[in-house]
């Protein structure tokens, strides 16, 4: 008798679904570009992100104690005496250079004499406008905790508030004094960044679990900062999901370019990264501690030898915007502008009549933005220093770091018999910072291979900033790349003819088997604002398909913590 055969029924078969993947809405993904001066945010939907001063103040609760106030301006380092002399020859050096250059016409330039802009300086007084200035304090309500964004900047010096900017110099802002504690920094941007949400995006906090988020972070970065900035995200603002991508990788998209030399300058750093179809080559990274923010220093230095008729506090948030707003509009590198120049500018304070100040500039208006390559001027706001990123040499949460995995794979080769001896591999253990290419896997790696070490014993300007990020480019024709296109982005390099002084200092530079005609340096891709040309990016990035694999959800963060960031973050953590 054959045996019966049974079928299944058809409600226990297996049905295997596919996994319908949702094309992410523009709309429901919020971009963050946090600055050290403007925090840009906005809904990917958006053309432009919103735009805001990144500060807090604070009521001061502890009574009579003094109160904190972080500068908006960076201060001015007491200097000695052979000090200033060192940067006054510096300044004639430059100012000589100047008298050398040709203008358009093919005539030299001429340049006056500082001492008769500073005799016309002397005897400038101010005209009264009006009455009375229209702009007024912001107005406090009784009991108010906190006030952020521009409304701090208009903040009356008698009120009683700490003044916080949670990031200086593109990192997080960890000080010794009040408010200046990781947690304390992290309430900051916490405060900050939901009442904007609100306020310019109108999201209620409490629908923020509807949210994607997109964190945009320097490309030299602290993991510990990423990991709370991540958690900060997920867990104290509860987005649905967020991720994390570099800066100038959301450059190039922004600017439509596969492969270029990104150079963001922003309020107080400038960052040089060589970025090669959505890879930024970590050896190539480098961040200086020099930014507009220090030109405008430099700009008011200058000013003051020649008499600024204007007594400036710059404790003082106004007039610091006030110097800031002069340099913007005065500083320039136009070769075809001689001599001395009359200028007039406005002092609008509140219950205080509007005045007019007529002054006379020179060629100080060249020098300050020039400073960029010759930044021995910028040390003016203290030493400058140049950072890279160092190896992950581990965290709690995350046990397998780069050394971990240098040193098991070592010991994978030790095992075969094949590898160099044991000396040498515990001579390799105590490699220099930045041993691993973070574009090619463990595997395909040289156990012996060592990065080159960054050494250098004098400040970069930017055009040897760019050259020496290039030189370490691992092959030839990256460096070609690399050297026909470099992408200027960021609000610190704003000035009138700057980029056309600085192609041809790298015109000198560049090696002559990389020169070639292609060679440019684009300033504003598609006509955009250098300064949203990040934004823009991780904007344009976050809508892509390719992109799902990149959002790291809230249930993943809890359960993996930092761990996540290793296997989903566009960029070798």
């Amino acid at each position: 008798m054959a045996p019966v055969l049974l079928k299944k029924p058809v409600s226990a078969i297996p049905v295997v679904t596919e996994t319908i993947i949702e094309p992410i809405q523009p709309s429901s993904v919020i971009v963050i570009h946090p600055g050290s001066m403007y925090l840009r945010i906005g809904r990917a939907s958006e053309p432009f992100p919103k735009v805001l001063a990144h500060v807090i103040a604070r009521r001061n609760k502890l009574g009579p104690l003094p109160i904190h106030k972080d500068p908006v301006l960076m201060p001015v380092i007491n200097m000695p005496s052979d000090m200033v002399a060192s940067l006054n020859e510096i300044q004639n050096a430059i100012s000589t250079v100047l008298a050398s250059c040709l203008t358009k016409e093919g005539k030299l330039r001429y340049s006056t004499p500082s001492s008769l802009v500073t005799d016309y300086n002397k005897i400038v007084k101010p005209q009264i406008i009006c009455e009375k200035s229209e702009i007024s304090w912001t107005k406090v309500q009784d009991g108010q905790d906190f006030i952020y964004g521009d409304d701090v900047l208009h903040l009356n010096p008698k009120e009683n508030y700490n003044i916080h900017w949670p990031i200086r110099r593109g990192q997080l802002n960890i000080h010794p004094s009040v408010g200046g504690s990781l947690t304390s920094v992290l309430s900051d941007l916490e405060t900050i960044w939901k009442a904007a949400f609100q306020k310019y995006l109108d999201i209620n906090p409490k629908d923020l679990k509807s949210y994607r988020a997109v964190l945009v972070i320097p490309d030299v970065y602290k993991r510990e900062h990423v990991k709370e900035l991540v958690n900060l995200l997920l867990d104290r603002l509860g987005f649905m999901s967020c991720f994390v991508h570099l800066e100038s990788v959301c450059a190039t998209f922004g600017a439509g370019v596969s492969s270029a030399c990104v150079v963001d300058v922003g309020d107080q750093k400038a960052t040089v990264s060589c970025v090669e179809d959505g890879i930024s080559h970590r050896k190539t990274r480098l961040n200086i501690n020099y930014g507009g923010n220090d030109i405008t220093r430099l700009f008011h230095w200058l000013q003051s030898k020649l008499s600024f008729p204007y007594p400036c506090a710059l404790e003082h948030p106004l007039d610091c915007l006030l110097i800031q707003d002069l340099k913007e509009k005065l500083c320039h590198v136009n070769l075809d502008v001689c001599g001395v120049q009359e200028k007039s500018f406005l002092i609008k304070r509140p219950d205080q009549p509007a005045i007019r100040y007529s002054i006379k500039v020179g060629d100080e208006c060249l020098i300050a933005p020039l400073s960029f390559f010759h930044p021995e001027l910028l040390c003016i706001t203290g030493p400058k220093k140049i950072r890279i990123l160092h190896r992950n040499e581990g965290m709690p949460d995350d046990p397998h770091d780069e050394l971990y995995l240098l040193q098991t794979q070592k010991r994978g080769v030790k095992e075969t018999g094949e590898g160099p001896s044991d000396q040498s591999l515990l001579e390799d253990t105590h490699m220099n910072d930045e041993d691993l290419d973070s574009t090619d896997p463990p595997a395909n790696q040289s156990i012996r291979e060592v990065e080159q070490e960054f050494n250098c014993d004098q400040l970069l300007g930017i055009d040897q900033a760019i050259v020496q990020s290039i030189e370490r480019c691992d092959c030839d024709d990256l460096k070609m790349k690399m050297y026909s296109c470099v992408l200027l982005v960021g609000g610190g390099m704003m000035f009138k003819g700057i980029h056309t002084w600085l192609k041809n200092r790298l015109q000198v530079q560049i090696p002559i088997m990389f020169r070639s005609e292609q060679f440019e340096v684009i300033t504003k891709p598609k006509d955009m604002d250098p300064r949203v040309t990040v934004w823009k990016g991780a904007a344009l990035m976050s809508c892509f398909d390719t992109a799902q694999e990149l959002w790291i959800k809230q249930k993943e963060w809890s359960k993996y913590n930092v761990r996540v960031l290793r296997e989903k973050a566009p960029f070798t953590w």
